[in-house]
């Protein structure tokens, strides 16, 4: 069991779920404590590996082989309560896994609330893990937090990376794009610490998924290429999945289609290269908007895979989904159908806090508008646009709608005027553009990384970049590129 531990954290994962697995079987005469320990964990090596068959092989292991699931009520008289947890964690996650989520929020409901109770790390993680699988993200990052608090308190360095892997997953897919980095970075930091090459992966693709809303495509590639370096040596597939997505939705952010469409075909089709069994369907409805963009035919299996993700949406296990279903649906649909389609995407979209999918189905209804030559409407929903990214800080994207607003006769924005310069910083990104000010009147990099809600690290990582394109090496240097003359000189008198 030690050996599948140290692998899941820094090894083969599958070689992971193999041993703990075995481990488990093992143990299950003798401790059956330790066994459904190796049985979670194992089905932790597996789900990491994105091997579906192998993550319920090691759920079956946490209960008795002769008890199938759902086949006995959970609560009967005498039942012990410790077999009444593991039934219901098992038969909960088994549902969750087939679509089931009503049923798996009545099996996982309480389960959840019994490791709150505890109060301790590694069961505060895994609430954490059910509320994330049952799409209940504001639950997941109150408990996760306190988890990495509990965490810290217990001095158990080994558990950090992984809370805060997940923590900045849960918040990534709240769209809080900005703490999602600032925590997928200290959890790099904590790893580093404790050499986890698995969850650095892991780290490494959220915070290539974050950059690919709020940063710019080097910072994307460095991450994803990073996370990638490991998926190949270890096997983990959620990782991959993660950084393949994150290159993909950078190349439909800044514009091209085609090649977002070329890398997510192999992840929501399938083959040896397919997504994520537990992920893949979050990246569906990109792929679809790369396709229609990139001009490929809508075919019978562009509307299979809208089908799937309808279906998957109506399961409830992510708030904006159902919106967003209705703005694939109106991307594909014949001209006298989208519009309806749209405006009730948008409807859908005012019943839930996501102001990124929300910007994104402005954006898109903006652009149909447009190419139908339509400006005047489609300059109402491309400022809504602009403004819903620059809400959520998604640079890229909010200069993308901005570019789409100036082509249907606008000026641009007060934001992107506010984003835009003259002189030396027009080759830098927008968040690079305002470091720079920032570094410029004199700011220290903690307290730029204060004013914008990111970490030093990331600071850091801009001000090298922003070196190197401007040909500067000292902050001295990037003040008088900003401001070249002193006020007195400009007005022709003297200090005061």
């Amino acid at each position: 069991m030690t050996l599948g531990l140290r692998l899941l954290r820094d090894g083969p994962v599958s070689d992971a779920h193999n041993l703990l697995l075995l481990a488990s079987r093992t143990l299950r005469t003798t401790d059956v404590a330790r066994s459904r320990e190796a049985g979670v964990q194992a089905s932790l090596a597996a789900w990491s590996a994105g091997d579906r068959d192998g993550y319920l092989a090691a759920l079956d292991e946490l209960c008795p082989p002769a008890v199938p699931p759902d086949e006995e009520p959970l609560a009967e008289a005498g039942h012990d309560p410790v077999e009444v947890f593991w039934r219901a964690y098992r038969d909960g996650m088994h549902r969750a896994l087939h679509g089931d989520f009503e049923r798996a929020n009545t099996l996982l409901g309480p389960v959840l609330n019994v490791l709150r109770a505890q109060e301790e790390a590694s069961r505060l993680l895994s609430a954490g893990t059910i509320a994330l699988m049952l799409g209940d993200l504001a639950t997941a990052r109150q408990v996760l937090g306190l988890a990495l608090a509990t965490a810290r308190s217990e001095a158990t360095p080994t558990f950090l990376p992984r809370i805060l892997e997940h923590l900045a997953y849960a918040e990534l897919r709240e769209g809080r794009y900005h703490q999602a980095r600032v925590h997928a970075e200290a959890g790099l930091q904590a790893a580093a610490e404790h050499p986890q090459s698995n969850v650095t992966a892991g780290l490494a693709a959220v915070l290539a998924l974050a950059a690919s809303i709020a940063g710019d495509p080097a910072e994307v590639a460095t991450h994803a290429q990073s996370a990638l370096h490991i998926a190949h040596a270890h096997g983990p597939g959620q990782a991959r999945t993660l950084a393949e997505w994150a290159r993909a939705r950078a190349d439909l952010g800044h514009g091209n289609a085609e090649h977002a469409a070329a890398r997510l075909a192999p992840l929501v089709h399938a083959g040896p290269r397919q997504g994520h069994f537990g992920l893949w369907m979050m990246a569906v409805p990109c792929y679809v908007e790369a396709a229609v963009l990139a001009g490929h035919d809508v075919d019978a299996d562009v509307e299979r895979l809208i089908g799937q993700y309808d279906q998957w949406a109506s399961r409830g296990a992510d708030p904006p989904a159902p919106a967003v279903v209705l703005r694939c649906r109106a991307l594909v649909a014949g001209n006298e159908e989208s519009e309806g389609l749209f405006i009730a995407a948008l409807a859908r979209h005012e019943k839930v806090d996501s102001p990124y999918e929300h910007a994104r189905t402005h954006l898109a209804y903006g652009m149909w508008l447009r190419r139908r030559r339509r400006p005047v409407e489609a300059r109402t929903q491309l400022r809504r646009a602009v403004m819903g990214f620059d809400q959520c800080g998604a640079d890229a994207w909010t200069e993308r709608a901005d570019a789409e607003l100036r082509s249907a006769g606008e000026a641009p924005t007060a934001v992107a005027a506010s984003r835009s310069e003259t002189g030396p910083l027009t080759q830098l990104t927008p968040q690079q553009q305002r470091i720079a000010h920032s570094v410029a009147r004199g700011a220290t990099n903690r307290e730029v990384a204060r004013q914008l809600s990111i970490s030093t690290r990331t600071v850091e990582y801009h001000l090298r970049n922003i070196f190197t394109q401007l040909g500067i090496r000292s902050r001295v240097a990037l003040a008088r590129q900003l401001e070249p003359d002193p006020p007195a000189a400009r007005t022709g008198g003297q200090r005061p």
